[in-house]
């Protein structure tokens, strides 16, 4: 299949983005993804392009194709729009980018995910699978591939439990039910970090010493919630306040994605998550001192009370 030149020009389009990208971020994309198109590529790893592919957007699979003909090694795909993802896919990033080692990152819905088709693993040499399992088709498909996946759910486990013992042969798997994706990933990829060090090169580290602290503060925070635990101080007020940034996980629409994630703090996230409930809670006492709440009784009572509150 001939890939033309206008592909190159084709309009970003996302359905999750409420508005259309500024030309100035849609540039910052294409130059995240950097390449050209060469006149062809091989028949196993043709990819059919759509005029609109809801989540699997043309801005995805352009950058696919590009990393097939720059012949980019890793692919990294993180579970969206999961904030254990999207934390896992900022460690992925640093450990590449600390390592100068060539990546692509993409964001893996669930709802209306990639195609084997899409991702020709047999053009990549290794394949991360952020929070979430490798889906039963991937671990079918022959290819040389290595995949590299990490989950914290129970659902997991059952999963895994569904894959041939022949293709799990390349596979590495790393389910823990008492540890969020995100921490595991986050220590899988500083100790993959600090192992790289030599007697000729300075120890790296995965985070610099300002931003460790604070990172794995909000870690902490995302553990305790996606393993349904609630009990650090706070929780609820952190987890309302972390809301606000669901619609900035998405690296593909949002390129300053992890400039953004490294500088969240749990303190803020607290703060105004409190902020907001106190304000709800003024407006309520409001309304009672102004004698518009009453309690009216379900089915005469059979089904119990509710507080009701008239606005006008």
């Amino acid at each position: 299949m001939q890939l033309k030149a206008n592909f190159l020009r084709f309009k970003i389009s996302v359905v999750c983005a409420h508005k259309p990208l500024p030309k100035s971020q849609q540039s910052m994309i294409f130059r995240r993804f950097s390449g050209r198109f060469l006149t062809a590529i091989p028949d196993s790893c043709k990819l059919k392009f759509e005029a609109k592919r809801s989540f699997r957007s043309d801005a995805a699979l352009e950058a696919i194709a590009n990393a097939l003909e720059e012949k980019v090694p890793n692919l990294v795909l993180y579970n969206y729009p999961s904030f254990s993802g999207a934390f896992s896919a900022l460690f992925a990033h640093l450990y590449h980018y600390r390592l100068r080692l060539p990546c692509l990152i993409l964001p893996f819905s669930s709802l209306i995910p990639f195609r084997v088709e899409d991702l020709c693993l047999e053009g990549f040499e290794r394949c991360y699978l952020l929070d979430f399992v490798v889906p039963k088709d991937f671990a079918c498909q022959k290819t040389a591939c290595e995949i590299v996946c990490f989950d914290h759910r129970n659902s997991a486990l059952k999963r895994i439990g569904l894959i041939k013992e022949e293709h799990k042969k390349r596979l590495k798997i790393y389910v823990d039910t008492e540890t969020s994706s995100s921490k595991a990933v986050y220590k899988y990829f500083s100790s993959k970090l600090t192992d790289q060090r030599s007697s000729e090169v300075e120890a790296l580290s995965l985070l610099s010493v300002e931003d460790k602290t604070r990172v794995e503060s909000v870690l902490d925070y995302i553990e305790d919630i996606d393993l349904r635990r609630w009990m650090l101080p706070d929780i609820k007020a952190f987890s309302f306040g972390l809301k606000d940034w669901r619609s900035r996980i998405n690296c593909i629409i949002n390129p300053y994605m992890y400039e953004q994630l490294l500088k969240i703090s749990s303190a803020d996230l607290i703060a105004y998550g409190n902020s907001y409930f106190s304000s709800r809670l003024i407006d309520a006492k409001k309304l009672l001192k102004l004698n518009k709440a009453f309690k009216i009784r379900l089915g005469r009572g059979l089904y119990g009370e509710c507080l009701m509150v008239t606005i006008n």
